[in-house]
């Protein structure tokens, strides 16, 4: 079956896609693999350069850097499709890290896995209109079946609310039918218009959806919380990303909901914000819509429409993660998302070492990395032998493993390892005794605990709080996100951004850095002290401030 986009392709984004595929092309070429006959012999001609690691650094050219750092890793293949992506063994096993544990949490509070169909009729997408039409440009549409004409287009879905509900409308009848909690781990298609970036902006997305209804709106608006902490949970706890929950303002919450709360994170070499996931109460809007209904427990022979909410995080986490905690050697993997979170490298092997000897070392390497196995740590023994072990440092870096362990001849006369941080670079010996396993784990607990510190500190410098217009706009041009008091009014948050963006004489100063104007990310559910002037951050607002609250904005992207 043929798709066709209402949005069309933006041509941009497909020039760009076939540079880089050009690029991706010409390296493969140019670098080849350095083979040798034994590790540790036989290296490369002097002088020779491959293109195999990062050529450009992270704060120089972050858009080049965070192309390299997905590609390079192994995260990310690049497709003949615009705006679709690969997803390579090494980010899906992330995802899938992510997906078990938020599986495990949604499951204890009741919530069932389902799945259906991708594909959605016209009828059913377009029976709630204002929530469609946030949705509508970037809606693809089945138009053939090999070369016949469908007798009505399909749409293939962008959320699936309205596929999914006139399902609840059959089989809620009752209040003993609720709550109902279905989630689902599917795909979803937007035709985005804009350039597409892999994780962060793309065609086809991964993500989970959860769509849930109760009889009662307290029971409904206490679950999307929550879930927002869940998803804080996996930021922080997972990600080692701090995130600023909050409530999204009326201008920017998901179309036909009464609420959207969030959860947002910063991204410090850009200076811009990211959504991380949204969690929404849908209120009655939906139900209204789609009829479902039941008979009031509490007023016999009177209809109640149901509440509802949806809550979804998507494959943009591994994109924010590569941000955050990338670096100029690549991708820096927190412990608990690492794929392999430790690789064992047999070192120091050499053409005067015998082979009894050299077999011993690797044993050696290899019962090591059981031993971390049977620990519970995803360990992984790197005995190529057509690489050095200076080659093998290199490449593990680049995809960002937690821990490398050396061990050489002196290692096993000492009875230790050599273990190297990733993050932090740091080399320390550990006794191969009893505690191994145990004192790996346990380093593995202090990196992933460091590597969250080390973001939050970088975070909270860069959020700033005021209540100047002045100092709103030369902060913002600092990469920072600001705290500010906001009337909460369309317009006024309209003039905000239309006025913070960057001015012709910026943008000739800095042609790399962000132009657009700051954006309210959200609301914070904490909110510091009533500002002593009580007044919009607008410097021409008027409007009652009455509903002033302190709301973050920054770019975003």
């Amino acid at each position: 079956a043929a798709a066709t986009a209402s949005g069309g392709d933006a041509a941009a984004a497909a020039a760009a896609e076939k540079k880089r595929k050009k690029e991706e092309k010409a390296a493969k070429l140019a670098g080849g693999q350095k083979k040798e006959g034994k590790a540790g012999k036989g290296a490369a001609a002097a002088g020779k350069v491959t293109r195999l690691g990062m050529e450009v650094k992270k704060d120089e050219d972050f858009a080049e850097w965070y192309t390299q750092v997905i590609t390079k890793s192994q995260m990310i293949e690049y497709y003949d499709v615009s705006g679709c992506y690969v997803i390579r063994p090494w980010a899906y096993r992330v995802w899938e890290l992510i997906k078990d544990f938020f599986d495990f949490e949604i499951k204890k509070l009741g919530v069932e896995n389902s799945y259906f169909p991708i594909f959605v009729s016209q009828a059913a997408l377009e029976r709630e209109k204002d929530h469609i039409s946030d949705f509508a440009p970037e809606v693809a549409w089945v138009t053939k079946s090999g070369q016949s004409d469908l007798a009505e287009p399909i749409a293939i879905r962008p959320t699936s609310e309205t596929g999914m509900y006139p399902c609840y409308a059959k089989w809620i009848q009752s209040h003993r039918d609720l709550p109902l909690k279905i989630n689902q781990w599917n795909n979803v298609v937007r035709w985005e218009f804009k350039h597409p970036q892999p994780f962060l902006r793309t065609r086809e997305f991964l993500w989970q959806e959860g769509h849930t209804a109760f009889a009662d709106v307290a029971s409904a608006q206490e679950e999307v919380f929550t879930i927002l902490d869940l998803y804080a949970r996996i930021y922080e706890e997972y990600m080692a990303i701090p995130v600023v929950k909050g409530r999204k303002t009326e201008k920017e919450k998901f179309a036909g909901g009464d609420f959207t709360t969030t959860v947002e994170a910063y991204i410090p070499t850009s200076g811009r914000a990211i959504q991380g996931a949204t969690s929404h109460h849908l209120g009655q809007n939906f139900s209204k819509m789609f009829d479902i209904v039941i008979e009031d427990p509490k007023k016999p022979g009177e209809k109640l429409y149901v509440y509802q909410n949806s809550w979804g995080i998507t494959t943009r986490t591994i994109g924010v993660l590569c941000m955050v905690h990338g670096d100029d050697k690549g991708l820096v993997l927190p412990p608990k998302l690492a794929t392999k979170q430790t690789v064992v490298v047999p070192c120091g092997i050499t053409a005067k070492m015998s082979a009894e000897d050299e077999k011993a070392l690797i044993a050696a390497c290899h019962v090591a990395s059981q031993e971390l196995s049977a620990g519970g740590i995803r360990s992984h023994v790197d005995d190529r032998d057509n690489y050095s072990p200076g080659w093998k440092f290199n490449d593990w870096e680049l995809k960002g493993v937690p821990i490398r362990i050396e061990v050489g001849p002196k290692d096993l006369e000492k009875n230790q390892v050599t273990a190297v941080i990733r993050h932090s670079g740091e080399k320390l010996s550990i006794p191969r005794d009893e505690k191994f396993a145990a004192s790996v784990s346990d380093l593995l607990v202090t990196i992933q605990a460091r590597m969250f510190e080390s973001a939050r500190v970088e975070r909270d410098a860069h959020i700033k709080q005021v209540t100047q217009w002045s100092d709103f706009c030369t902060l913002l041009e600092q990469k920072n996100l600001l705290l500010a008091p906001f009337c909460g009014v369309e317009s006024c948050e309209d003039a905000i951004k239309k006025e913070s963006a960057r001015t012709d004489e910026a943008v000739a100063i800095d042609p790399n850095a962000p132009a657009m104007g700051a954006k309210s990310l959200c609301i914070p559910l904490e909110q510091p002290a009533p500002a002593a002037e009580k007044r919009c951050i607008h410097p021409k607002c008027c409007n009652s401030t009455d509903k002033l609250q302190w709301t973050l904005f920054g770019r975003s992207y």
